[in-house]
């Protein structure tokens, strides 16, 4: 699966994007694999009270199930203006 971060998601790990072969049922799971990578992980995804998550381009939770999707990003809350 693709997996997409943004704003400071990406800058604390440093890449824009990767493909990652998961067994992740969740949201929630693939998070605990990801920071069980490196600290810059650890980092990105120490307060997921901070994040949002889309699941193929649509607004999802952290409990969602990955089942069948293609993409999942990583992005902080956005204020309008």
């Amino acid at each position: 699966m693709n997996v997409m971060y943004f704003a400071w998601v990406r800058e604390r790990i440093g890449i824009p994007q990767e493909t990652v072969e998961t067994e992740a049922a969740t949201v929630n799971d693939l998070i605990a694999e990801l920071r069980g990578r490196e600290e810059r992980y650890e980092a990105a995804f120490a307060d997921i009270s901070a994040l949002r998550v889309a699941l193929d381009q649509e607004l999802s939770d952290f409990d969602a199930p990955l089942s069948g999707v293609r993409e999942v990003a990583f992005f902080p809350p956005m204020t309008g203006g």
